[in-house]
């Protein structure tokens, strides 16, 4: 069975699943340009509301190098979500390697005011010819 979100981390009840897909039709294998998107489910399973702040990100190419990336929000959201609900969406990626690798964390804020960071978990970005490359 196929799970649709395969990389989960949950931190004070908030559980941030992942799911990246390869996108061929925006790469460019042969100009050195692989892209992915990733789908993001926050489902807040706390007995507060929650907002989303922030994010930061590190990337990490097949050469190991790691790119920092951070700002306020996602998708130009800073999204509340109530307890029991949860909140989706979907960004993208690009790497000038045919694989790598993204991790990170959001920094939100309960409705008590209690501000705390939540675990992206660690989740891989392969594309065909990553996966077609013999050990």
């Amino acid at each position: 069975m196929i799970q649709l979100f395969p990389y989960a981390a949950t931190t004070r009840g908030v559980t941030v699943r992942v799911a990246p897909s390869y996108l061929p039709d925006q790469s460019d294998p042969e100009g050195g340009r692989w892209v992915w998107a990733y789908h993001i489910r926050i489902e807040n399973g706390a007995e507060e509301a929650v907002q989303l702040l922030s994010r930061h990100w590190l990337i990490t190419d097949a050469r190991g190098q790691t790119r920092e990336v951070k700002g306020l929000g996602v998708v130009g959201e800073q999204p509340v979500i109530e307890p029991g609900a949860s909140y989706d969406y979907v960004s993208g990626c690009p790497l000038d390697t045919p694989s790598g690798m993204m991790r990170g964390a959001y920094q939100m804020v309960a409705a008590s005011g209690w501000p705390f960071e939540v675990e992206i978990p660690a989740f891989s970005l392969d594309s065909p010819e990553a996966r077609a490359r013999p050990n």
